[in-house]
C-alpha cells in the first residue's frame, strides 16, 4: 500500500500532481475541492470543502482520497462532538481530521488519517500576538483516541500538516520546544510511534540553521513565501503508526529541489509493506 501525504497549499495543480504518482492514496491537508479533470479519476468522501471552529470559516479541509483501485476505502463519518453519533467519529474542529479504513487487495487492512494543526491565537486578555497550533494538534489526538479501544493491536497509520516542530523550539525557545515534546510524548502514550520522515530518508539542510540542534535529523518540509524549497528549513509534517505497524512502514520526505511540486509543502511518501 503508497501513500502520499502532502498540505497542498490549496492549489489546484496539486491534484494534478497528485495523479502522476504511483500512490494508492492521498492523506491531503488544506485540500480545496478537486477541479473536474481529477475529480472522475478519484474518490472522496463527500463531506463540504471547509474547516470550522472559533470564527474560522476557511473553504479547505484534510481528506483522504483514493487514487487507484488497487485499495478499497470506508470513510469513517466525521460529527461535531455534539452532534456525533454512534459509528461517527467526533471531531473537535471538522476539517482538520479524516480517516478511513484502508484495505489492500490481500485483504489485509488499517485506518489511515490526514491531520492538520489548525492555527490559533491566544485570548485577547493576553494581549499576545502569537500565534500556535499545538493546542489544535491536542484536540487531534483526543479525537484519534476513540480510535483506539484496546491497548496494543491496533493499526492506524496517521500523518499531516502538524505545524509544530520536533526536538526543538522556534528560534532555540526551550519553552516552545517543551510544548511541542508534549505532542509527540501524547502520541507515543496511546500508541502511535513518530517514524519520519527523519535523515537519511530526505535532504536535509544546507547551511545548517542556528536554531536546529546539531544532532537534529529534521528532514525540511516547508518553506515560507521568503523561502524556496531550495532553503526551506523547518520539519512540519509528520508521521505516527502503531506499533504492530512501525517496522512496515516506510516514510521518505520528497524534498529534493526538483521533486518538491507546487505547494510550499513537499510530499511525504508512505509505503506499508
Amino acid at each position: 500500500m503508497k501513500l502520499i501525504s502532502w498540505n497542498i497549499g490549496r492549489r489546484t495543480e496539486a491534484w494534478r500532481r497528485l495523479l502522476d504518482t504511483d500512490a494508492d492514496i492521498a492523506l491531503l491537508q488544506e485540500a480545496t475541492e478537486p477541479p473536474p479533470d481529477v475529480a472522475s479519476r478519484v474518490v472522496v468522501d463527500v463531506e463540504p470543502w471547509r474547516t470550522e471552529g472559533v470564527g474560522a470559516k476557511s473553504q479547505y479541509r484534510a481528506a483522504v482520497v483514493r487514487l487507484t483501485n488497487r485499495v478499497q476505502l470506508d470513510w469513517l463519518k466525521p460529527a461535531h462532538i455534539e452532534d456525533a453519533a454512534p459509528g461517527d467519529i467526533a471531531v473537535s474542529r471538522r476539517g482538520t481530521l479524516a480517516v478511513a479504513k484502508a484495505t489492500a487487495p490481500n485483504g489485509v487492512g488499517c485506518l489511515v488519517v490526514s491531520m492538520y494543526g489548525f492555527w490559533e491565537t491566544p485570548h485577547r486578555s493576553t494581549g499576545s500576538g502569537w500565534i500556535y497550533a499545538d493546542a489544535s494538534v491536542h484536540r487531534l489526538i483526543s479525537d484519534l483516541s476513540a480510535l483506539i479501544g484496546h491497548q496494543n493491536g491496533h493499526r492506524i497509520l496517521a500523518a499531516g500538516d502538524l505545524n509544530i516542530l520536533y526536538g526543538y523550539g522556534e528560534y532555540g525557545s526551550a519553552y516552545w520546544a517543551s510544548r511541542y515534546a508534549t505532542v509527540f510524548s501524547r502520541m507515543a502514550a496511546l500508541g502511535l510511534s513518530f517514524v519520519g520522515p527523519q535523515a537519511p530518508a530526505g535532504r536535509q539542510v544546507d547551511p545548517w540553521p542556528r536554531e536546529l540542534p546539531l544532532t537534529s535529523k529534521n528532514v525540511p518540509t516547508y518553506h515560507t513565501t521568503r523561502q524556496t524549497p531550495a532553503t526551506a528549513t523547518r520539519q512540519l509534517d509528520f508521521v505516527f503508526a502503531s506499533k504492530g505497524l512501525v517496522e512496515h512502514v516506510h516514510v521518505r520526505a520528497l524534498n529534493l529541489v526538483d521533486d518538491w511540486g507546487p505547494s510550499d509543502h513537499c510530499r511525504i511518501k508512505i509505503e506499508i509493506s
